[in-house]
């Protein structure tokens, strides 16, 4: 059974399951099998105990153009305690000594802000009171039950229809039958509906995006028509054989693994043995894309215009076998299109603007399209759907679309303004759904040491305010040093998910943002205030010391 890739299995097999899970969150991560039954929210969602309400002067009122935190785009964990040593930093602040020979197109170097804080004045305190909140009778109301059946109801499929009727102008989710996470794909990571996404296996970026700390998700891309037709019909070796010349272009390969690909319908002799084969594993460099594509040529380090991807976070899922896996629900629907493909001198002053903005402390502001969603200034416009107090999806409004803007178009680590991609299982084998089972501890591409190994020791913990309890408990011996011989002996999967009694916690501890809608507040499912977080941002001390700053690492891994 893929854990991390299938649905949570009927809700009445998986309550069962927790009653015999023992109380250290050990469990067994039980076979493989072929098939799940998916809960259907049919019988069982009639019985279900709804989430405690809450009346509306609670909520948080967020009208389509406000903006209450002006600093929005830069995340809660930049307000992390480092107490000088440990750091969680380096993960999207960067710089890079390596440019005279490894060609980058994100050109921010921002590694200096390991060693100093760069915040407006509004930005040096911390909006994020949702970090602050005590959940903790919240969390105790909510059932385990609850919960579950909370999770594991549909609340995709009703956007594409809620969003036509109510006349919106901005992208509408096509992909059929999407809630079903795995099964919507095949063996190849292909929608089985014709529409053209696809699926891929790709390692979470440490560690907001790590299970343990909250969330599932995956990530789907589709290149546009030309890209996946020859003479106006689809042909799936030129959609793969493109597919493929992205992947090697963002992560700057000279060859790549393709699985069996035909020179006969490409046109082209792609691994340069001087001969049309119909059966190639080898894919070199090229100047230009094929098929209807063959008049684009390849821009380094970026996606053609008309690149979309799809990303879904969803709860924290479990399965008959207490397995870790990915629910129906999704917290959040988020979408990007390339709408521009930037020249050199294009780049070099967009990120020249971007330094000159930190240094000056200007207040981050981006171009809004409406429902098209916000330019991140980078040649992609970027939209999402959150959770209404119903758990149905409904588009974010501008702040909280904000939170998104800061990611992707204002660090240093990002490649074309994107995390994911550039993180897939290299070759064939990373062309399917999500699944961290099995998953290798690759490092970065610059360093030697496995990338997760690395981060607990770099960051103190199992996330960046280091009160990941569990992930401290599992990895780390009694001095507080990492257990180095047991992470080396475990796979991503064991690496980066939680017990199940951590898994609902965290979900309750997420239904009190959706029932407050206090997303502007913050989106992280911790139960207890935060201890390791500023209130306040006091500038003249470094974030940390010369000897705990980490450059030269790159996000791209080495799979090999």
């Amino acid at each position: 059974m893929n854990k991390i890739g299938i649905l949570v299995l009927s809700i009445g097999v998986v309550f069962a399951s927790l009653i015999v899970v023992s109380c250290d969150g050990s469990n067994d991560k039980g076979t493989n099998r072929d098939e799940t039954q998916a809960f259907d929210g049919g019988v069982e969602s009639t019985r279900m105990a709804k989430l405690p309400e809450v009346t509306q002067d609670l909520r948080v009122k967020s009208t389509e153009f406000s903006l209450k935190n002006e600093e929005a785009p830069v995340p809660p964990q930049c307000y992390t305690k480092t107490e000088g040593v440990n750091n969680p930093c380096y993960t999207c602040h960067q710089r890079y000594n390596d440019r005279d020979t490894v060609y980058r197109s994100n050109k921010l170097d921002d590694g200096g802000i390991q060693g100093a804080y760069a915040f407006s004045e509004i930005g040096i305190n911390n909006q994020w009171k949702n970090l602050f909140t005590d959940k903790s009778e919240w969390v105790a109301e909510v059932s385990d039950e609850t919960i579950l059946n909370y999770i594991n109801q549909d609340n995709y499929s009703a956007l594409k229809s809620s969003l036509e009727e109510s006349g919106w102008e901005g992208f509408i989710p096509d992909l059929e039958n999407f809630e079903n996470a795995g099964s919507a794909f095949d063996q190849q990571g292909f929608a089985l509906d014709g529409s053209a996404w696809v699926a891929f296996n790709y390692k979470p970026l440490p560690s907001t995006f790590w299970p343990t700390n909250g969330s599932t998700d995956d990530v789907v891309i589709r290149l546009p028509r030309a890209f996946r037709t020859i003479d106006g019909e689809y042909n799936q070796d030129v959609y793969m054989a493109n597919l493929s010349l992205v992947e090697l272009n963002l992560k700057q390969l000279e060859q790549i693994e393709v699985d069996k690909l035909d020179e006969n319908i490409l046109q082209k002799d792609i691994n340069g043995d001087h001969i049309y084969s119909s059966d190639v594993n080898t894919l070199n460099a090229q100047s230009h894309y094929f098929g209807d594509a063959a008049d684009h040529s390849i821009v380094p380090q970026q996606f053609p215009v008309g690149t979309e991807f799809m990303h879904s976070v969803r709860y924290v899922g479990v399965d008959e076998n207490s397995n870790i896996v990915v629910p129906k629900r999704m917290k959040e629907l988020r979408y990007m299109k390339k709408i521009k493909e930037l020249s050199e001198s294009e780049l070099d002053t967009r990120y020249a603007t971007e330094r000159k903005e930190k240094l000056m402390e200007d207040l981050p502001s981006y171009v809004n399209r409406g429902d098209l969603g916000l330019s991140n200034g980078l040649g992609w416009l970027i939209s999402g759907f959150i959770e209404d107090y119903d758990g149905s999806l409904r588009p974010q409004k501008f702040e909280e679309q904000m939170f998104c803007m800061g990611c992707h178009s204002a660090i240093g680590t990002t490649v074309d303004s994107t995390f994911s991609f550039v993180r897939k299982v290299t070759g064939p084998k990373g062309w399917k759904y999500i699944d961290l089972n099995g998953m290798q501890d690759a490092p970065s591409v610059t360093q030697t040491e496995g990338e997760i190994l690395q981060y607990l020791r770099r960051a103190g913990g199992g996330n960046e305010f280091r009160e990941n309890t569990e992930m401290l408990e599992k990895w780390y011996n009694a001095d507080g040093s990492v257990n180095t011989e047991k992470v080396l002996a475990a796979d991503v999967y064991e690496l980066i998910t939680p017990s199940v009694q951590r898994a609902l916690e965290l979900n309750k501890a997420y239904s009190f943002i959706v029932r407050h809608q206090s997303f502007i507040h913050g989106r992280d499912a911790n139960t207890l205030p935060a201890n390791n977080v500023y209130h306040e941002i006091d500038e003249s001390i470094a974030p940390l010391e010369p000897e705990h700053r980490l450059f030269g690492w790159d996000m791209r891994l080495n799979w090999n």
